[in-house]
């Protein structure tokens, strides 16, 4: 499936006309808390699956100062604007200024989206299914990354914005889609809250029995630098296992203890405290064409899940800045979460305010079923089968930091 853009200029003045008015009327016209322009956002986007869909940005915010802006491409956010220690409104995630950018035909990137069929990844892109193998696209070493080539990352979200703090995104994925099984209806809800809190809540159904695990892949720089790396930053998670990785990052189906390794988060410590370990089976290192990927890509047993049930009301991580005292707490109803440390970024790629992004200049927290639960059967099951609800829930809170 080969996918191509066309601006509104290119479709007609009356679809340029309906777009401005639009943006005029969501957006006032003025540019956003972190200096966005709506209207570098007003386009449309062509593919052989959806056809032609209108892409925008969408403001969401609170009384307390806090806004999120996000774009129906692919559902991402864009950009989180809450107050660091002194008051100064500050822009804590990386992203591009405008919706051609996140376009994978300028730059094949994640950031901020709404991932689906299957977050992470599922082994040699081979997908068990009713006693059936599916075989799925094998885009990141050898295995199926992300919902393949075209996920929903790269697909257009029907966008209501509800009020000023809440916005429902909406999708239909045809039984087949990057040949994964059964008509998939999916709701992404993101509302901000009072207490500074992006407030997510992800639901589906199916018409065919398949597999489902969305996430959201916002990239957090607390610090309000991205030209700065993020492993000064203190990190906790609340998981005495994880799930260690071979070197192509596949799950090895091990759940293994965190003490007395560099993936122990029990008690908080700088991210990148023990990047560099001497156990090379902990795969923290890993040299490729001579690039070095060192940081986290793993995912976390988290102990706020019990007995096939997540408490959604512990925080499962807490990240904080010591430089702008900005606080973020996770918390969510999934079994795991993957940290991961932007290992890949080389400053190649420059987004919003013409900004280089270096490596680990961002952390990820990602909610999830654990990497490859289809081919894991004694993992938390991913399965979706008809008359069923699929339902996910993750709140990032943002707050300052008390010593």
């Amino acid at each position: 499936m080969k996918r191509v853009f066309k601006s509104l200029m290119l479709s007609g003045a009356l679809a340029t006309a309906l777009a401005a008015c639009t943006s005029q009327q969501e957006m006032g016209g003025e540019l956003t808390k972190s200096g966005l322009n709506p209207q570098d956002f007003d386009t449309v986007y062509v593919d052989s699956i959806q056809g032609e869909k209108e892409v925008h940005l969408y403001a969401l915010h609170n009384e307390s100062g806090m806004e999120v802006c996000v774009t129906n491409f692919g559902g991402r956010v864009v950009s989180i604007v809450v107050p660091d220690k002194d008051g100064n409104p500050t822009d804590v995630v990386l992203g591009y200024p405008t919706a051609a950018d996140y376009f994978p035909e300028v730059h094949a990137s994640d950031f901020g989206s709404s991932v689906g069929r299957y977050a992470n990844r599922i082994q040699n892109g081979k997908l068990p299914i009713n006693g059936d193998t599916i075989q799925l696209a094998q885009n990141n070493y050898g295995h199926c990354l992300h919902g393949g080539l075209h996920g929903w990352m790269y697909q257009v979200y029907d966008a209501e914005q509800v009020d000023d703090s809440t916005l429902k995104l909406s999708l239909t994925a045809p039984d087949g889609e990057n040949n994964f099984p059964g008509e998939v209806k999916v709701t992404v809800t993101m509302k901000v809250t009072e207490d500074n809190a992006l407030d997510i809540t992800y639901e589906g159904t199916t018409d065919k029995t398949t597999v489902l695990n969305m996430t959201n892949h916002s990239y957090f720089n607390l610090n309000g630098d991205p030209t700065q790396p993020i492993t000064n930053c203190i990190a906790q998670i609340n998981a005495d296992q994880y799930t260690p990785t071979d070197n192509t990052y596949m799950t090895t189906g091990e759940i293994a203890p965190v003490e007395g390794t560099p993936f122990d988060f029990t008690q908080p410590k700088e991210i990148g405290a023990d990047f560099i370990c001497d156990e090379p089976a902990e795969a923290l290192v890993a040299i490729e064409d001579g690039e070095d990927h060192t940081g986290y890509d793993h995912n976390w047993v988290l102990n706020t899940y019990k007995d096939g049930q997540g408490d959604d009301s512990q925080v499962c991580a807490t990240v904080y800045s010591p430089i702008t005292g900005i606080q973020l707490d996770v918390y969510t109803n999934e079994p795991g979460i993957q940290f991961y440390t932007g290992n890949f970024q080389n400053g190649t790629v420059v987004g919003k305010k013409g900004i280089a992004y270096p490596k680990n200049a961002a952390f990820c927290l990602e909610s999830q079923k654990f990497p490859d639960t289809p081919n894991k059967p004694d993992w938390p099951t991913c399965i979706l089968n008809p008359g069923e609800k699929y339902y996910s829930h993750c709140v990032f809170k943002f707050s300052i930091h008390e010593e």
